[in-house]
């Protein structure tokens, strides 16, 4: 068995140990990934090291872009999942900002939608929040 080949095992468990010890969102780990078929490439003979090197660079870089492709969480499709009520205290003329009574609170609050008005004591749901202002729809439209 060649150093290298041997450099790179080493080189591949200790990447793999470190991600367990301070987690990375896998890049050390798919680092190791990359020095294992490296050490195996280095094993059958194949490159000289600085072409191992070159693939292990390029291989690693590979696997981490694509582990986050597809190891990311799915974003959420719609902002409405997490809906609170709220209540709106002043009318809030379309693309303007007025208030809305949310957890006990005045917040200053726009609609989402630009084109609708909204009239005080009017129920509504809290779609976001921007800073200190919280975006909001009403119930009858989502409802609809």
């Amino acid at each position: 068995m060649q150093i290298f080949t041997l450099v790179w095992l080493v080189a591949g468990i200790v990447l793999c140990l470190m991600e367990l010890l301070l987690p990375t969102a896998f890049v050390q780990f798919m680092m190791g990934i990359s020095a294992f078929v490296v050490a195996l490439m280095s094993y059958l003979g194949l490159g000289s090291l600085w072409l191992q090197v070159v693939i292990w660079l390029l291989l690693s870089s590979l696997l981490v872009v694509f582990s986050r492709r597809f190891l990311q969480p799915p974003t959420r499709k719609s902002k409405i999942t997490d809906a609170v009520i709220g209540e709106t205290l002043t009318e809030i003329l379309p693309g303007q900002v007025g208030r809305v009574l949310y957890e006990g609170n005045s917040w200053r609050a726009r609609c989402d939608d630009h084109k609708i008005s909204l009239a005080p004591g009017q129920t509504v749901y809290v779609v976001s929040r921007e800073g200190t202002t919280l975006i909001v729809m009403p119930e009858n439209v989502l409802h609809s």
